[in-house]
């Protein structure tokens, strides 16, 4: 009596396969998911810092603002894709010459703290700094 030959796979075979594509699939699956969340976290935080740019060239241009002090205020829903945030500006002069008087040119130096909440939970921030050039107000006499 002679061997023939058996084609196909063992049920041991396909058993031990199955159990390496589930592993494989699992791991791919778990991966995406975490690529999905990181995401959608620089996605807010590419937000904020579009947002924080613009409110900076916003501060950089207003002659109104403070000689030394801070403005603050929130960004409206439809521009922070309905993340609560908000900002905070934080004027002062920098470096004044000596015996500078009213009048004379200065750098003013302009800080921009944006802050935002993202769905994930926490509170996140972001710091600008800048400068500009700015004159000394002349005081303001009582009445």
């Amino acid at each position: 009596m002679t061997k023939r030959a058996r084609g196909g796979f063992t049920l041991l075979e396909v058993l031990v396969a199955t159990v390496i594509m589930g592993v494989a699939v699992t791991a791919l699956i778990a991966g995406l998911s975490q690529s999905v969340k990181n995401a959608d976290r620089l996605k807010a935080y590419d937000r904020a810092s579009m947002l924080a740019r613009a409110r900076m060239n916003d501060l950089l241009l207003d002659p109104d603002l403070p000689f030394d002090g801070s403005v603050e205020g929130t960004f409206p829903a439809d521009q922070s894709g309905g993340i609560p945030s908000g900002w905070k500006a934080s004027l002062r002069p920098f470096d004044l010459p000596p015996n500078a008087g009213p009048g004379a040119v200065i750098l003013q130096e302009v800080a921009l703290d944006v802050w935002w909440e993202p769905q994930s939970g926490g509170r996140r921030d972001l710091r600008l700094q800048s400068y500009r050039s700015q004159r000394i107000p002349v005081p303001v006499a009582p009445r």
